[in-house]
């Protein structure tokens, strides 16, 4: 029985590709290493993790998965810190209401990270 997304993984190939993973993702949006070992780490994201293997060669180019998402109460908040850190906000904070049954009203904004993903800050209003 699935009970949800344990966590999602990247990879880095650098030393300092791994410095920026660190700092956007523990110092930019305040969030813990939980576990780390020789060659990867895992971030926790309140109901997730993020992997990050630190031995091998990244990917580069958008596959199947386009990005994924992390909930907050403030998604200006989050975009902004993001900005200040010098990271590419690729779509503005925004409402919008997702025409399903009922209605799912949402405030969102889309970032790239370190490793080139991109991230969605998502807040159900």
């Amino acid at each position: 029985m699935i009970k949800g997304i344990h966590h999602i993984s990247m990879k880095c190939n650098t030393e300092e590709e791994l410095s920026k993973v660190k700092d956007f993702y523990l110092s930019v949006l305040g969030l813990k290493i939980i576990r780390e070992w020789p060659g990867g780490i895992m971030i926790d994201t309140g109901n997730g993790l993020i992997e990050i293997f630190t031995n091998a060669e990244g990917e580069r180019r958008l596959g199947a998965i386009r990005h994924f998402a992390l909930l907050t109460d403030n998604v200006d908040e989050l975009t902004e810190k993001v900005r200040n850190a010098g990271y590419e906000v690729i779509v503005e904070p925004s409402d919008k209401v997702i025409r399903s049954d009922p209605e799912y009203p949402i405030r969102m904004a889309f970032c790239f990270g370190p490793l080139g993903e991109q991230i969605e800050f998502f807040c159900e209003r």
